[in-house]
């Protein structure tokens, strides 16, 4: 059952890949990871839907100008994509919310601050309707804003993650690939914010040449951005799946790091005592191995996935943020499977340059 058609939460019956048109492809697959199993943790949060999205424009009249400004552009010509993209996200951001959606986003925070306590930071996190299709990739399209304190800055990212819908690449891509802009939705994840001390992306295969029989981990201290946005060479780990042993690894001199600070996020140096020291332990490692089974078991085929150590007193949590299927050789990887088992450390590139080389 649907709980609002405006903000729905993660734990929801109906937040899941039934229901990507209404909460997007990154939402519906944090619902999804909540049935996964008591392995797969997911931090707390819920979803602006499209049709909250839908509603504001609507109201406002964005969506006209939109399909009008749209109109007028010649999209071979780039700085014509970019006048129209800043035109398009202005109308957005300067626009006020209804209140009538105003009060739909400070109930959802203020439920989520009930569950979590009074000190509640947030990740903001754009998720369109189209992302990871087995034959195009939006991944990294759309905006995400960290450490997000309070209900006023959420409003604000909540319509900056709704405006990146228009960034030049995400206009030209759907252009390129022959999507209606006015087919593509964007919803909205609200998520409470882990203090990572290690983060990172992990396969459910081998990168490198789609062995199946092995999972790749890369990690560096911090949150995970730095892994993710390519800053950082990050620590590399190949386990072979049936044994749980890992079969090679790279320690890097690892000089960044990002972390929260009072008012979002920021790339700091390493301390020197840190910097050439694994940044997950082999029972990490393990945990982690563990995780990434579970998750491919539960999806069905391979998956690449954001994850976070979060230490806790004595103990820690283990958090996945983000699974998605794996684009690069889930059609392919029947067919190399038997050859790369032979060479698994066939390219040094990190998965991470892999992920952004496909953007």
């Amino acid at each position: 059952m649907i709980e609002s058609p405006y903000t729905v939460d993660f734990a929801a019956d109906c937040c899941n890949n039934e229901q990507i048109a209404l909460v997007g492809g990154k939402n519906a697959s944090l619902g999804e990871l909540m049935d996964a199993g008591e392995d797969v943790q997911v931090p707390p949060g819920f979803a602006v839907t499209t049709t909250f999205y839908e509603t504001f424009l609507e109201e406002r009249s964005i969506d006209a100008y939109i399909t009008d400004r749209l109109a007028t552009v010649d999209f071979d010509d780039d700085n014509a994509v970019a006048d129209a993209s800043e035109d398009i996200r202005s109308h957005i951001e300067d626009e006020p919310l209804p209140t009538n959606l105003i009060d739909e986003l400070e109930g959802g925070w203020e439920r989520l601050e009930q569950r979590t306590g009074d000190d509640l930071r947030v990740a903001v996190r754009s998720s369109a309707t189209a992302e990871d299709l087995p034959d195009a990739s939006f991944a990294g399209q759309q905006d995400t804003f960290l450490n997000v304190r309070d209900f006023e800055e959420v409003t604000l990212r909540t319509k900056e993650c709704m405006s990146s819908l228009f960034t030049p690449r995400a206009i030209t891509y759907r252009e390129q690939h022959g999507f209606d802009h006015d087919d593509v939705l964007i919803s909205v994840g609200i998520q409470k914010m882990v203090d990572a001390r290690s983060s990172g992306v992990m396969f459910t295969l081998n990168p490198a040449n789609g062995d199946r029989s092995k999972v790749r981990i890369e990690s560096n201290w911090g949150l995970g951005e730095a892994v993710v946005s390519g800053t950082v060479t990050p620590d590399s780990f190949l386990v072979d799946k049936p044994v749980f042993k890992i079969v090679d690894r790279s320690i890097q001199s690892k000089d960044e790091m990002t972390i929260s600070t009072g008012d979002g996020t920021a790339e700091v140096t390493v301390s020197d005592d840190r910097r050439d020291v694994p940044s997950v332990t082999a029972d990490e490692i393990i945990q982690l191995t563990i995780i990434a089974k579970k998750i491919e078991q539960y999806y069905g085929e391979p998956q690449d996935i954001e994850w976070a150590i979060e230490e806790t007193g004595d103990g820690k949590e283990f958090y996945v943020l983000q699974s998605r299927p794996e684009t690069s050789w889930n059609d392919e990887v029947d067919e190399t499977s038997t050859s790369a088992s032979s060479n698994p450390t066939l390219s040094n590139d990190s998965a991470a340059e892999q992920i952004l080389d496909r953007l």
